[in-house]
């Protein structure tokens, strides 16, 4: 199965991918949720509901779940697993399908009426859920804090808020290196344990080229996300405290870094996801700088290129630099709509922060885990015969617990779209890089109202 309809696989700010919360008073399971303050904003929210500070002693009822692809096959295995735990709940899980999957969302959101009890969502989507649609989320802090500890503080930045509200559990991740062709390598004397930075990697790309006729890596024509991948390898997203900082040293030497790419005829450009993974099938790229999930795709679509694939950390901006950073990954929450909010949290606690339910997501739905014991399991630590008999996902295992963590706001998917467009200034006009990005950082500021950093 493709990866292009797993879950948070594809670039964002949801790039070519599967992209990326009222009900008062009664209904509820064991009168475990209690009803604080007053809400304005897009939901037209009456109110934000929270999950008391001890769970019902008996669950009971049923619960209906959005979401698609193999998460929804995940769930619905587990949901069996469930019911059978605690007779008398019903877990449905309905695959609404990607193409569609957020306009219906954003439509139940601003009606305040029309969603089931849990949402699947990308990660990224969260914060501007929060900010955009205040009180149309269960506050699940009561419970869900308790778990901190054991997410990645890059992804459990994603489900809170400013104030440190949790809205969401986290599912899997993306932690990032650099999947590269053993073969391609082998032909032009390169070692891949020596691109320990980024320059390293462009001296190779041209070695690479000139003893195999390669690209270094294959880039989205339309849409690409790496430059928004090289940024959070740095430690920032779009906003810095508020502010806006796509024109920061930071963006410009990774924007500078992709048109060197470019500028040295090393990148590939592609459409979309298809272009991708037909391009990486064909070998016309030596590299894929991306997530743990990329092997879903790799051992399923590419199973003939078994052996020939190893993976390496990312390089590094700067010699002993952070070598990894994230891209995608999705959350489960529960819309303050839901009929039965304390099975929701119960049904989307006992699927994420359960170590072996986790690992059983990883092996069979190919669900990168999020949960940290998860990743202390036996299977991470397995030979693959795909790589090579490398172990592929101890590598990712590790990188996981050292994503950088960026600020999110209600205003990235603007910010995003805008950089975009500058991003492709650069790499296909030839635009100077910080020009671009000055460019770029005025008008988000112009559009969001906030100011730029410096």
């Amino acid at each position: 199965m493709s990866a292009k309809t797993r879950l948070g696989n594809l670039p964002r700010p949801l790039g070519p991918s599967p992209t990326r919360r009222s009900l008062l008073g009664a209904g509820l399971a064991g009168g475990a949720l209690l009803l604080t303050g007053c809400a304005t904003g897009g939901s037209g929210s009456p109110g934000t509901r929270k999950l008391a500070e001890s769970a019902s002693a008996t669950l009971t009822g049923k619960i209906t779940i959005w979401s698609w692809d193999v998460a929804a096959k995940a769930m619905k295995r587990l949901g069996k697993t469930f019911e059978q735990a605690h007779p008398g709940t019903t877990i449905e899980v309905v695959d609404i399908g990607y193409e569609n999957a957020y306009d219906k969302i954003t439509v139940g959101l601003g009606a305040g009426s029309g969603l089931p009890d849990v949402l699947t969502l990308e990660a990224h989507k969260v914060p501007g859920y929060i900010g955009n649609f205040p009180g149309a989320l269960v506050d699940l802090t009561s419970r869900a804090d308790g778990l901190k500890e054991k997410y990645p503080q890059s992804v459990w930045k994603t489900v809170s808020d400013a104030k440190g509200h949790v809205f969401a559990l986290p599912w899997d991740s993306g932690p990032c290196a650099l999947f590269y062709r053993r073969d391609h390598f082998q032909q032009a004397g390169v070692d891949p344990a020596t691109l320990a930075t980024w320059d390293d990697y462009v001296t190779a790309g041209a070695k690479l080229k000139a003893a195999t006729g390669k690209k270094l890596l294959i880039l989205d024509s339309k849409k690409d996300s790496t430059f928004s991948l090289l940024l959070q390898q740095q430690g920032q997203g779009w906003f810095t405290d508020g502010k806006v900082a796509v024109a920061t040293p930071a963006a410009e030497r990774a924007l500078t870094l992709l048109k060197r790419l470019v500028d040295a005829d090393l990148v590939d450009f592609e459409d979309g996801w298809d272009g991708l993974v037909s391009a990486t099938h064909d070998g016309k790229a030596s590299t894929t700088p991306t997530a743990a999930w990329w092997d879903g795709t790799l051992t399923g679509d590419l199973a003939d290129l078994s052996g020939k694939y190893g993976v390496v950390p990312l390089p590094a901006f700067d010699a002993g630099g952070c070598r990894t950073s994230n891209s995608g990954g999705s959350v489960l929450c529960v819309p303050s709509q839901s009929k039965n909010p304390e099975l929701a949290w119960a049904f989307a606690e006992f699927l994420l922060a359960d170590k072996g339910n986790q690992v059983s997501m990883m092996k069979q739905e190919g669900l990168f885990p999020a949960y940290l014991p998860a990743l202390d399991d036996p299977y991470f630590q397995q030979p693959s015969p795909y790589y090579a008999d490398q172990p592929a996902m101890k590598l990712f295992a590790e990188l996981a617990r050292s994503i950088p963590t960026i600020e999110r706001t209600t205003d990235d998917t603007k910010a995003g779209d805008i950089v975009t467009t500058a991003v492709n200034t650069v790499l296909h006009n030839g635009a100077d890089p910080g020009t671009a990005l000055r460019s770029a950082a005025r008008q988000i500021a112009t559009a969001t109202g906030r100011q730029t950093v410096g």
